[in-house]
């Protein structure tokens, strides 16, 4: 369907107006108009895509009339092109410094003006065409935008379930440590908030991204994968040939990290894993492993995953102690501040200690709950 163009024809000399209207009714919709009143009538009505106005009329000259239409947001964007019996430079660069588009001169001449208006339809249709492309192409990119943040969430979702399951199957190996990833995460995250609250390690900590830091906290033990069940499950004491063994988890655990990136282009989420596996047992004076790192050396996620290791282990059950109380484990932790532990930390770790006791509650009750769902079958 061929839908014609609408021009509004404004002029006060009724054979003017008979006349151009005439020439454009056959290839337009015209809607004529003899004052500025009749105009602005029909645009309450009707929104045109090009006036031709006469400068010169009873009530507004057509100086004043294209002032008012570009004062208003409905018809601003309207072109306008003057009718005018005068030759006169100064007044048509007002015309087109008020935002006339062109000058057609009366008495007209068929040919030039319907050429003209032409010209003026085509650049109001291509324009009009470029803002729908323009919306399209808007609307393309926030799909496309929706589409990526979907895609990339879903990735994050299967890199997490991945990761889980890895550090799952390592904890559910070691019998002794139920809960302990679990724990030692929220721990981690505790200490990180408030880090971040507190304006601490501020450099350090603007380059991590949070949600990598907490799913790669998961792994730090996956390398006990590797450790045999006679010594990841005994029921003793480690001889110290064991307890070399046992190390050993950290090496193993850095080496299956370092082949999966390796063998991967986009591994940003484990540049964390790989310091808090192969750095959570060193020591702030030096005397931890494998590589005995010191003080500022050891990276900051693995001082993080040391506390919350140490944490957890004190606080819990082991073959070779029964569970420390919570206070006698933030005892043991404060007087271990530049020793085994930043200092800085042992201070935050004072600011979350309280957290720490919600949390290892929280995580056994939950387990508990899980232990009973599973001997009892209840729903």
């Amino acid at each position: 369907m061929n839908i014609r163009s609408k021009i509004i024809l404004v002029d006060d000399n009724m054979t003017n107006l008979t006349m151009c209207r005439n020439i454009l009714k056959t290839f337009y919709e015209v809607y004529p108009a003899p004052s500025a009143a009749k105009l602005f009538e029909i645009l309450d009505k009707v929104i045109p895509e090009l006036i031709l106005l006469d400068i010169e009329l009873p009530d507004m000259n057509g100086f004043e009339i294209i002032k008012e239409l570009k004062e208003d947001k409905r018809f601003s964007g309207i072109p306008v092109i003057f009718l005018t019996s005068k030759n006169d430079a100064k007044s048509e660069l007002e015309g087109f410094n008020l935002g006339a588009v062109d000058y057609i001169s009366i008495p007209f001449s068929k040919p030039l003006l319907l050429k003209r208006i032409s010209n003026q339809l085509l650049i109001v249709n291509q324009k009009k065409e470029l803002l729908e492309k323009q919306a399209e192409l808007a609307d393309y990119n926030k799909n496309l935008e929706v589409m990526v943040r979907e895609k990339t969430n879903e990735l994050l979702k299967l890199q997490n379930a991945v990761i889980a399951t890895i550090a799952d199957l390592a904890e559910f190996r070691d019998e002794i440590t139920g809960g302990h990833i679990m724990r030692t995460t929220l721990y981690m995250r505790a200490m990180a908030k408030e880090m971040v609250q507190r304006d601490i390690y501020r450099e350090e900590m603007s380059k991590w991204d949070m949600d990598f830091l907490l799913s790669s906290a998961q792994l730090h033990d996956v390398g006990k994968i590797a450790i045999s069940d006679s010594i990841l499950n005994k029921p003793g004491k480690l001889t110290p040939d064991e307890f070399e063994i046992m190390k050993g988890h950290v090496t193993i655990g850095m080496d299956a990290i370092e082949k999966i990136i390796s063998n991967t282009a986009e591994h940003a989420f484990l540049r964390h894993a790989l310091f808090i596996v192969g750095t959570h047992h060193e020591k702030w004076d030096g005397s931890g492993y494998p590589i005995g790192l010191k003080g500022k050396d050891i990276p900051l996620e693995g001082q993080l995953m040391a506390v919350a290791d140490v944490y957890d282990a004190l606080v819990s059950v082991r073959p070779y102690k029964e569970a420390f109380t919570h206070e006698k484990s933030c005892k043991i932790i404060e007087e271990s501040a530049g020793a085994h532990f930043d200092p800085v930390l042992v201070d935050v770790f004072r600011g979350v200690e309280t957290e720490f006791a919600k949390i290892a509650q929280r995580v056994n009750n939950w387990q508990l709950l899980q232990v009973s769902h599973n001997l009892t079958g209840d729903e």
